[in-house]
């Protein structure tokens, strides 16, 4: 895993409960919960599952950013419905239709609320050139096995993302930075600011490692 910092990720602006500057929370365990406005399992397993983390462990010492990102559906994954999402627990797309579904909304409205600092991905324009160097590099970062697949599988999967990079019109710095395989992930500093562990859609090892970094050894 790289060296990654705290000072790595990059803000856009802070919609609820920011600091002047993200390093400010050095001292503390950091999990940075990454997720989009319109991502169902978001919804329903990541940010439920981090604001029982919270509960149980922000008296000691352990800090939670909700990290709001877009690496796709940038037209919903918006700072303006992320700002609806915090301030009136509106939500919207996929994220809508599955609650929904499920009953677990109140007149369109989620019947909780984020209780920690919420924040937004920089976003900017993608303008780099789509090249085969780049093709290969991203496919390596997203496919753990792409060197042990099959030639004709292989061709397939460059082809998938070739195509992938040439409809993206935009890039989330952080997200592209840490490189992420999608949301929900999570992100955990220690109390230096140093990266620990960075999972996408796993869950299950977090109170451990948060309790590991919390202890007064590290």
């Amino acid at each position: 895993m790289r060296n990654y910092r705290l000072s790595d990720i990059s803000v856009e602006t802070w919609v609820q409960n920011g600091p002047g500057d993200i390093e400010e929370f050095v001292g503390s365990v950091i999990l940075v919960e990454v997720f989009q406005v319109n991502c169902p399992g978001c919804f329903l397993h990541a940010l439920p599952k981090a604001i029982q983390l919270h509960q149980q462990y922000s008296d000691d010492g352990l800090v939670i950013i909700g990290f709001a990102t877009a690496f796709e559906d940038y037209d919903k994954n918006t700072l303006d419905n992320l700002k609806k999402l915090v301030e009136t627990g509106e939500v919207i797309g996929e994220t809508l239709k599955a609650l929904t579904h499920q009953g677990l909304l109140t007149d369109g409205k989620l019947d909780w609320r984020l209780p920690f600092t919420v924040g937004m991905d920089r976003v900017v324009a993608e303008t780099e050139p789509i090249t085969q160097e780049k093709v290969l590099d991203v496919t390596k970062k997203s496919v753990p096995n792409f060197e042990s697949l099959p030639e004709d599988k292989k061709h397939t999967v460059l082809n998938q993302v070739s195509i992938y990079l040439r409809q993206k019109t935009m890039k989330a710095e952080t997200f592209e930075r840490f490189a992420l395989q999608g949301t929900p992930s999570a992100i955990v500093f220690d109390r230096q600011g140093d990266v620990q562990d960075i999972s996408f859609g796993q869950q299950e090892h977090l109170p451990a490692l948060i309790e590991q970094c919390l202890s007064p050894t590290n």
